[in-house]
């Protein structure tokens, strides 16, 4: 439920993010599964260097088809629905409000196999339009030859 005060409904929507996070690792603990980590691009290669980079620009994908990261960094920071931790609550709340407010947001950087993508930059933007039920997000994109 939004106030209309978009400082309050950028802190609200940040605590639900983190009840939300939290509630999920309790859950992965009770079922003794591993957390929902956000899988790295590293290991969606394995082994096999990617073959032929080819920028195919900017476009708008389709959150849903975005499965990881490309910074092994950010896979252990985030977990596997781009919530980020508490220590990155300032950042996200500003970027809550400037997309709230409808002023223009840098487009992601990404690198598409086949029909997933893997955010290089833009994470928390990603957290962010995941947050406000956002359907796509506008991205430059590099595809890999696999």
């Amino acid at each position: 439920m939004e106030t209309g005060n978009l400082l309050i409904d950028a802190q609200a929507a940040f605590a639900r993010q983190r009840r939300r996070r939290r509630v999920d690792q309790v859950v992965s603990w009770v079922r003794r599964n591993d957390v929902a980590r956000l899988t790295s691009l590293d290991d969606a290669l394995g082994s096999t260097p990617p073959g032929l980079r080819r920028r195919t620009g900017l476009e708008a994908i389709d959150l849903a088809s975005i499965v990881g990261t490309a910074e092994p960094t950010k896979a252990r920071v985030f977990d596997a629905r781009f919530r980020v931790p508490e220590s990155s609550r300032k950042r996200w709340e500003n970027l809550w409000l400037a997309t709230r407010r409808g002023q223009a947001i840098p487009p992601i950087s990404v690198f598409r196999i086949g029909d997933v993508h893997y955010v290089d930059d833009g994470h928390h933007r990603v957290s962010v339009a995941n947050a406000l039920g956002m359907a796509a997000i506008d991205a430059e994109v590099t595809e890999l030859a696999t």
